[in-house]
């Protein structure tokens, strides 16, 4: 029974939770257990909340039994990623300078998910400060790929995508500043949703490219992330970013399935060359199947997209410099002391950001401190944010022809651990498909496409404009239902099964 509950979605296990056939501590004890069988593979989770979820687990069943009514996710396990602060869970942003940081308050988004009543089975791993794609960049060690262990699982939301792919959380909260949710979403054959901008709360987001990040969720199915996203997303007063307005209606899109009359755009320039053949065979073959089911599919362009990648690699730079100046040694988080002569405040600064920083970090750093600097503000910085207008302009235009657009998620399938670290050019190119989406602020949602020929998750791309999340699901959910028709089952299913810890 518990490996048959981590095989449930999660809106199947609130089906039973709500039925009364299976208890929420029984479900969260099964996702434990899961973890603790397979985690040392995988290394999904940095720091497992087992008390504390069990804990919530038994308080949702004893408010059921009494007759309560509660959300309808109530009792389902959700796993969060590890730059989302959680009061009294350790939250170090795969960062030595925060190692062992148990922050005194939670991110709006973890109030709300307290507030539905779903268990924290823990904090997943990411590349430090979420700056990377494949998640190598973390203090605390790779984290792998389930479908093939030798390989990424994105980046720089890694541990998210793979708890979900591996069985270990049905669900789970990550962030994307330019794909960290889609790009492991792709390459674990998972769903992942970029939220719109402002529609769900940044509060207690531990920041890294304030114009840029965004929470959402990651599951299993357009459905799960559908459910997840009605829980999280809404005005928050506490974030000065925050858009008015409910989450609602996401579910309901998920379930429609009625693609008559929907316009379809494929981007040209989101294709082509650099892309791997079995990546756009998957691709032509969902569009296809989209056609079929009444979809309207025309071709766009969107010229500025060629500049996309430079500029968001001067503003999240940029932006980062300025969030990263408060780990200073002298707050919170890491001090380190000068190894010889006066622990001056320059000092204690240089020595504390030199240990406590890794080397994409500091890379980062050095590059947008740069990109500021008075003689190098109007040429970098201030022509990247002219670039940024011209590509919400090009997507202006863009919806006028379409309703969605669509692209390859990820040029590539997921690829080996090491192949790509000591190239940060080639790493920065894996997100080439995805940036558009955030420097425009609009939503975007992965989910699996098929395999590719070397057996790996092949990722699709849906985009939406501004404010019509909805549009992802009711798109995202019809083509998902096309796919698993097509392969006999859900993509993940195909996925070879890990080799459990006795």
């Amino acid at each position: 029974m518990s490996a048959d509950l981590t095989r449930r979605t999660a809106a199947e296990l609130a089906a039973l939770l709500r039925d009364g056939d299976v208890s929420s501590v029984e479900v969260t004890r099964a996702h434990l257990d899961r973890t603790a069988a397979v985690d040392g593979a995988v290394h999904a989770f940095l720091h497992v909340n087992t008390d504390e979820a069990l804990a919530t687990a038994a308080d949702v069943d004893a408010r059921r039994a009494a007759g309560e009514e509660l959300h309808a996710l109530a009792g389902v396990p959700i796993a969060v990623k590890d730059i989302v602060v959680t009061q009294g869970q350790v939250t170090t942003a795969g960062s030595k300078i925060l190692q062992g940081w148990v922050p005194p308050y939670d991110a709006t988004v973890v109030t709300r998910l307290r507030a539905a009543g779903m268990p924290i089975l823990g904090k997943t791993n990411l590349d430090e400060f979420a700056m990377g794609s494949s998640t190598e960049h973390s203090a605390y060690g790779n984290t792998h790929n389930p479908w093939d262990l030798d390989r990424i699982p994105g980046g720089s939301g890694g541990g998210s995508a793979a708890a979900v792919a591996a069985y270990e959380a049905p669900l789970a909260i990550g962030t994307d500043t330019g794909g960290s949710i889609r790009q492991p979403a792709a390459v674990t054959g998972t769903v992942g949703v970029k939220p719109t901008y402002g529609s769900v709360s940044r509060y207690g987001l531990i920041a890294l490219a304030s114009s840029l990040d965004q929470a959402g969720p990651v599951s299993r199915t357009v459905l799960d992330s559908a459910l997840l996203h009605e829980v999280i997303g809404g005005h928050d007063p506490l974030d000065s970013t925050s858009l008015p307005g409910q989450a609602r209606g996401y579910a309901d899109a998920a379930r429609d399935g009625d693609l008559a009359g929907v316009r379809v755009g494929i981007v040209r320039e989101l294709g082509g060359e650099g892309y791997q053949e079995g990546v756009r065979a998957r691709f032509e073959e969902a569009v296809a199947l989209l056609e079929q089911a009444g979809a309207e599919v025309v071709e766009v362009s969107c010229p500025s997209f060629d500049y996309a990648l430079a500029a968001y690699y001067l503003i999240l730079p940029a932006e980062c410099s300025s969030n990263l100046a408060k780990f200073d040694g002298m707050r919170f988080g890491l001090r380190v002391e000068p190894a010889d002569g006066p622990a001056t405040a320059e000092r204690v600064m240089a020595a504390t950001r030199g240990a406590g920083f890794g080397d994409e970090v500091k890379r980062r750093v050095i590059l947008g401190t740069h990109a500021l600097s008075a003689g190098y503000f109007d040429a970098y910085y201030g022509s990247a944010q002219k670039v940024r207008t011209l590509i919400q302009r090009d997507f202006a235009a863009a919806f006028d022809q379409a309703d969605v657009l669509v692209s390859p998620t990820t040029p590539t399938t997921a690829f080996r651990l090491g192949e790509k670290l000591d190239d940060p050019l080639a790493m920065y190119l894996n997100d080439v498909a995805t940036i558009p989406a955030n420097l425009a602020g609009i939503p975007g949602m992965s989910l699996p496409a098929g395999l590719s020929d070397d057996g790996l998750p092949v990722g699709f791309q849906i985009l939406a404009p501004a404010r019509e999340d909805a549009r992802l699901y009711r798109v995202g959910g019809a083509l998902e239902r096309l796919l698993e028709e097509r392969w006999g089952g859900p993509i993940l299913g195909r996925a070879p099964e890990l080799e459990v810890a006795r």
